[in-house]
């Protein structure tokens, strides 16, 4: 019996793959995909991430006159992803072995072999690596994954980190592939340690720094909180994009740990053991750079550990990046900026926010003056000890004075409003209006006299007055009949009843009534409005931005 050969993997490529090829931009595929009823149909991936057979691709863009030569890079990409599937990091492993000069893996096909070598050819080793290195980083952001970290989030370490001595130590402890950790500082000169827990991520980033000419770099294989492989390291800089959101970071095996400088960090806090971990590996006068999600700055568990980093002029700075930033997510991220005193006198008295919120991830990370804000230490220290940089920015740039002066003026004038508004009533000298003769909504209704609207009935004839009828429906008797066990109002149509009166008798009880809901309507503006400004002219004396006057 004959064996049947094994169908041969027909590589598939993403839609910003399909552009890449054409030299157009991913929109354009897009609409390609929209507007041409012949575009090749998705052969895999998922909804918001289609993959499609490249030879299908290929022969549409030739038929549409749209393709152009596939590069070197392309191709070989592709090839990887025929071998290798999702998991392309053992491709890229592969691939950089071999140009670091070692011998091809068995199982890498001949063909993946001399495309690696005509990229390398073609624009050097270090450069090819980069570029595999880059779509890898590409590809995992499309999938919703966070184990690389965004070029985004790249370019923002780097740019706050600023100048970096030649003869800098530099360190991170969950390095993923290197990443932030080949980013920061000059190409040549610094000392480059990292550690991290996956072995081949470990080993695609020594061989990253290895071919890029990062000489001395060390990466370490290992969990970086449980078995800590550099124990006597301090390092001037520190970056780090940790783990986020992993309950079993290990707390339980290291309670007493001497990292834990400002406290044990609780099961949800695994952030900030890292944080803590990053600082503990600081020399004096070190720096420590991490991306950590937004909600560190504000959970409660967290308190603690954010009061005393504030307390101890360590943390320098909280930068909240553009939405986007993040490799997996469009939620916002911040950069946490700490720093360890060279001496007692040397801790920072003010705590620098900046929000960048509001920017486009790829634009310019340059704060204009209205979007920092440098926070005293005391006004940081309160219940919550609140970190977001949004809320201190605007705070600062608050007005007070001429705040509290509109509110205080507007106060006055609606409680003058106020009184005027509430109707002068006398004692009547007859029973309920509601003893006498009534007549019943629904009946109303059935005349064609009344319509029932959202949320109350209106009048739709001249003989009814529409406050008149209303004012009634909100009577004693009939709020009892319409509310529910839950103490809400909704009308009971069916059963309310309102009194017979002429026209202008119901527009003298009509104009009481109205006169009492706006009575009504005002007085819970000056409640909102004595409220306002009450904890305005608080925070205000408290903060220094009002005095009381002489």
């Amino acid at each position: 019996m004959t064996d049947t050969p094994a169908p041969e993997t027909t590589p598939l490529v993403t839609g910003s793959e399909i552009a890449r090829l054409a030299g157009v931009t991913r929109a354009a595929v897009s609409n390609w995909r929209r507007r041409y009823d012949d575009f090749p149909r998705p052969a895999g991936g998922g909804g918001t991430s289609p993959l499609f057979d490249l030879t299908e691709v290929q022969v549409w863009l030739d038929r549409q006159r749209k393709g152009q030569e596939v590069s070197v890079e392309v191709q070989l990409w592709q090839a990887l992803r025929g071998v290798h599937g999702d998991d392309m990091l053992g491709g890229l492993v592969d691939v950089a072995r071999l140009l670091t000069g070692g011998e091809a893996p068995e199982e890498l096909p001949a063909d993946v072999v001399r495309l690696a070598r005509d990229l390398a050819g073609s624009s050097g080793a270090a450069e090819a690596v980069s570029v595999l290195a880059e779509r890898f980083t590409d590809s995992v952001r499309r999938a919703g994954s966070d184990q690389v970290t965004s070029s985004r989030a790249v370019r923002a370490v780097r740019r706050f980190a600023g100048e970096v001595a030649p003869d800098a130590t530099l360190f991170d402890p969950a390095c993923g592939i290197g990443s932030l950790l080949l980013a920061v500082g000059p190409g040549q000169g610094p000392r480059r340690c990292g550690q991290e827990s996956d072995a081949r991520r470990a080993e695609f980033a020594q061989l990253r720094a290895d071919l890029t000419g990062r000489i001395g770099a060390g990466i370490a294989t290992g969990d970086s909180l449980r078995d800590d492989r550099w124990t006597d390291l301090k390092a001037d800089l520190v970056v780090c994009d940790p783990p986020v959101g992993e309950p079993d970071w290990g707390r339980e095996d290291l309670l007493l740990d001497p990292r834990w400088e400002f406290g044990t960090p609780s099961r949800a806090e695994g952030e900030l053991a890292w944080l803590q971990h990053a600082y503990a590996h600081t020399a004096p006068g070190g720096r420590v750079l991490m991306v950590l999600p937004a909600s560190v700055a504000y959970r409660k568990a967290g308190r603690r550990i954010r009061a005393e980093l504030v307390r101890r002029g360590v943390l320098t700075q909280v930068i909240a990046l553009p939405s986007g930033t993040a490799a997996s997510h469009a939620l916002p991220v911040h950069l946490w900026h700490l720093r360890r005193p060279r001496n007692p006198g040397d801790a920072v008295t003010t705590v620098r926010m900046v929000d960048l919120t509001a920017g486009e991830p790829d634009g310019t990370l340059e704060p204009a003056p209205e979007q920092v804000a440098d926070v005293p230490l005391i006004d940081l220290l309160d219940d919550v000890v609140d970190l977001t940089p949004g809320r201190h920015v605007e705070d600062v740039r608050r007005d007070y004075a001429a705040e509290y002066r509109t509110l205080r003026e507007e106060l006055s004038e609606q409680v003058r409003l106020l009184a005027e508004l509430l109707p002068v009533l006398v004692a009547g000298d007859g029973p309920s209006s509601l003893d006498g003769p009534t007549v019943s909504v629904a009946d109303l209704a059935r005349a064609g006299l009344v319509e029932y609207g959202d949320p109350e009935p209106v009048s739709i004839s001249d003989q009814l007055d529409t406050d008149y009828l209303q004012g009634f429906l909100r009577s004693a008797a009939n709020t009892r009949r319409s509310t529910s066990t839950s103490g809400t109002f909704r009308l009971d149509g069916k059963g309310a009843r309102i009194p017979q009166m002429d026209i202008t008798e119901q527009r003298r009880y009509g104009a009481a009534f109205r006169a009492l809901r706006e009575f009504e309507e005002r007085a819970r503006r000056v409640v909102e409005l004595s409220r306002d400004a009450a904890t305005l002219a608080r925070d205000g004396l408290g903060n220094g931005a009002l005095t009381p006057d002489s």
